[in-house]
């Protein structure tokens, strides 16, 4: 059965422009910025919505203020084969968050808009949370959780997840489950204890289930997990199991989207918690926010370090939903062909679109991290595309592997490849050996 999952918060568009940094402004002891490429993506309770879509077979739809201009209707735009928006009528402007990155790093934010009001609540979006099998309140601190009409609606009845922001609405009480980092855990419960970030969380967590009159609280950790409180005396620890190197933004996202699904699904807060805790570090390992678009392939410092020494990137793309025989020959075989490996991984959205629904039978991140796990692959970009033309512009490789099927057929993005120089090429491939054939065997 397709669950309903409705996401209500507020919507920003993020931008991420990558730069060379060389030299110094002659008046200003500030770098100069050469653009390199842009990626623009949905961001805030769009973000979360998105990556709640792409981690389960559930039906996502996002109720949001949006005022009528062009950065919402780039949030919508993008999120359109993925996830239902129910709009709300605003006036303002949509913030808009600039950030210059160089060589990895921000190196400064510029944010626009703002000052976004409500002026009515649909009926549609009233009905998507009569009908949702859970709500997750992504907070931003804009309207969307302060509006009356929408709290009244929440209901007690399904769970409700709630991500706080440190100047948002107080949650609605009796939610299910609410999410704030320590800082804001901490800042919000009011208590000032000089002592470990676990004594703190546990301390905050208890301060606020009885201010907050929620069910359970998580207190995300980041690198270190995540701390379940369910009242004193009654706390769960749930570490990373191998902790991940990365930028983090949009992790707690991802792990309140998680949380969601698991709790939509029927779970219980803790399988919840240990879900969206594992979620997270695999979103921040896989590339995270960057990983979504095309325009920042994932393992990028992989890559940089091969060619900073003249040497060879190759690429291979696929689903790799089961691995099997033929796929670890591609492999192996692409891999042999220079000094890197980068897989193209086809997102759980763009594989449903291909395969039909019930595929894939593994989540994104089960793949990747099966991927990352075999000697002949260096690192996984996930590209949400129907074909992986876009994510090979960016990466640009010196070769572009496919197995033996293809032999004997153009490939649509061979034209690309070659564009700036890179060469084609077709691998063995062992006959009879495919993941549709696997699942129907099985199924006899």
């Amino acid at each position: 059965m397709t669950r309903d999952i409705v996401v209500v918060g507020d919507v920003l568009l993020d931008v991420d422009v990558h730069a060379e940094a060389d030299r110094l402004v002659p008046d200003a002891a500030a770098p100069v910025l050469t653009e390199q490429h842009r990626d623009v993506r949905p961001g805030g309770a769009a973000l979360t919505a998105l990556l709640a879509a792409r981690r389960s077979g559930a039906r996502v739809t996002l109720i949001a203020p949006l005022p009528d201009d062009d950065a919402a209707t780039r949030i919508r735009r993008r999120l359109a084969d993925t996830v239902e928006v129910v709009p709300v009528r605003a006036r303002g402007a949509t913030p808009v968050k600039t950030r210059l990155r160089a060589r990895g790093h921000t190196v400064a934010r510029l944010d626009s808009g703002g000052g976004v009001e409500i002026e009515e609540v649909p009926a549609a979006a009233l009905e998507a949370l009569a009908r949702a099998d859970a709500v997750l309140v992504s907070d931003y601190g804009g309207a969307a959780a302060r509006n009356e009409s929408l709290r009244a609606a929440f209901g007690a009845e399904r769970p409700l997840i709630w991500d706080p922001h440190p100047r948002g609405a107080s949650p609605v009480s009796g939610a299910t489950l609410v999410t704030p980092n320590l800082a804001e855990a901490v800042a919000a419960s009011g208590l000032s204890v000089a002592s470990s970030d676990l004594v703190r969380a546990r301390s905050a967590a208890e301060a606020l289930l009885t201010r907050w009159q929620a069910r359970s609280v998580a207190v995300t950790l980041g690198e270190r997990g995540a701390l379940l409180s369910f009242g004193t005396g009654s706390s769960e620890i749930y570490p990373v199991s191998v902790p991940s190197t990365g930028d983090p933004c949009g992790a707690g996202d991802c792990f309140a989207a998680t949380a969601a699904v698991v709790l939509a699904e029927g779970g219980l807060p803790s399988r919840a918690v240990a879900a969206a805790v594992e979620a997270a570090s695999d979103f921040v390992a896989s590339g995270g926010v960057a990983a979504l678009e095309a325009g920042a392939p994932s393992g990028s410092d992989v890559v940089s370090r091969v060619r900073a020494r003249g040497g060879t990137v190759v690429a291979t793309g696929g689903c790799f939903d089961l691995l099997h025989p033929g796929h670890i020959r591609t492999l192996a075989a692409a891999r042999a062909l220079g000094d890197c490996l980068v897989v193209l991984l086809n997102s759980d959205a763009s594989v449903r679109r291909a395969k039909g629904e019930g595929r894939p039978l593994q989540r994104q991140e089960d793949r990747v991290r099966v991927l990352e796990a075999l000697a002949a692959v260096d690192t996984v970009m996930i590209f949400d595309e129907d074909t992986p033309e876009t994510a090979l512009r960016v990466l640009r490789p010196d070769v572009w592997v496919k197995g033996g099927d293809y032999a004997g057929h153009e490939l649509p993005e061979a034209e690309a490849v070659r564009s700036w120089g890179g060469e084609v090429v077709t691998v063995g491939y062992l006959d009879g050996r495919s993941t549709s054939r696997l699942v129907e065997q099985a199924r006899r």
